[in-house]
């Protein structure tokens, strides 16, 4: 029994997950950061750790190792005690347990298990798809204390310039009223004399165009009769996510890959990260989703997850 793929299961939904007898892996949020020395953006995410004194039965586990593999409850805790006496005897021999996708576990010098979280995968459902990445200093160049620097070193001085005679001004002044007034009373006949041809050939078309529609007559013989087309439309609230994306063209473009399968795949909107999510199929009951995700995970895509959301 794969243990450490059940509880990798549960912590995408749950807040803590406790291994009977063993510890309990808990998760806690933690905000979008930025790495100031290295200029690296994190997402959001769910950081994991290892309680070693919360070992009682809350019946989380047990329950779904029971649903997914369709035996009976007191089986599945029968099966989950055997594993953990394996795993704490290698423990004890001085071996590291490596849990996939969780982390590693091993015991220090006073017989106390120490978690080393694995960086490989994100939790946190609403952060999905969103990977961190690094961006280039940006510099910045201060050119107003420049020029207040210049001026207050170099101050600007007007001297006005002398003239002799004005009387060409008086001439040139003249021409510019006069080439105005021509211009304004040439641009208003030239205004004047297109908008008149404009409604001319106007007329004229819209003349034409009620002679052809007097000439014309539609007449179908035979019309074809009504098509009626049946869809079929998804329902539920239990959705097995195949991925989100950032361009809704690549998402359309992932449904229909997934639709050439077989599958049942489409769009449900956008999560609160702007990201298109494409999801395999949706489901009424969660025992059908968890059936259909667990034949999912073994055949096509390991990383699929449930999502538990209402659609409007």
């Amino acid at each position: 029994m794969q243990l450490e793929s059940y509880i990798s299961d549960l912590l995408y939904r749950y807040d803590c997950v406790t291994v009977p007898g063993f510890g309990a892996f808990l998760t806690n949020r933690v905000s979008a950061k930025v790495h100031e020395s290295t200029s690296t953006f994190y997402p959001p995410k769910k950081v994991l750790s290892f309680n070693e004194q919360l070992q009682s039965n809350d019946g989380l586990l047990a329950n779904y190792i029971a649903e997914i593999e369709k035996i009976p409850y007191n089986n599945a805790l029968h099966k989950v005690s055997k594993q953990v006496r394996s795993i704490k005897s290698y423990l004890i021999e001085g071996e590291t347990i490596q849990f996939e996708n969780i982390g590693e576990l091993i015991l220090n010098s006073d017989g106390k298990i120490v978690f080393d979280p694995s960086n490989h995968i994100n939790y946190l459902t609403d952060a999905f798809g969103l990977g961190h990445y690094t961006s280039s200093a940006v510099s910045r160049e201060a050119y107003k204390e420049t020029v207040e620097k210049l001026e207050a070193t170099t101050p600007i001085v007007m001297t006005p310039e002398k003239r002799s005679n004005t009387n060409w001004l008086k001439y040139a002044a003249a021409a510019v009223l006069v080439l105005g007034l021509g211009g304004y009373f040439g641009y208003n006949y030239y205004n004047t004399s297109i908008e008149n041809h404009n409604q001319i050939a106007q007329e004229e078309a819209n003349a034409k165009l009620d002679a052809k529609v007097q000439e014309a007559t539609f007449v179908i013989s035979n019309p074809l009769p009504a098509a009626t087309l049946s869809l079929e439309k998804q329902s539920g609230n239990y959705h097995i996510v195949a991925g989100a994306f950032r361009v809704e063209a690549n998402s359309v473009k992932k449904v229909n890959q997934l639709k050439a399968k077989g599958y049942k795949a489409r769009t449900i909107g956008v999560n609160r990260y702007g990201l298109h999510e494409v999801v395999y199929a949706s489901y009424e009951t969660r025992a059908e989703a968890q059936r259909a995700l667990y034949n999912i995970r073994k055949t096509h895509n390991r990383d699929a997850w449930l999502l538990i959301k209402k659609l409007d």
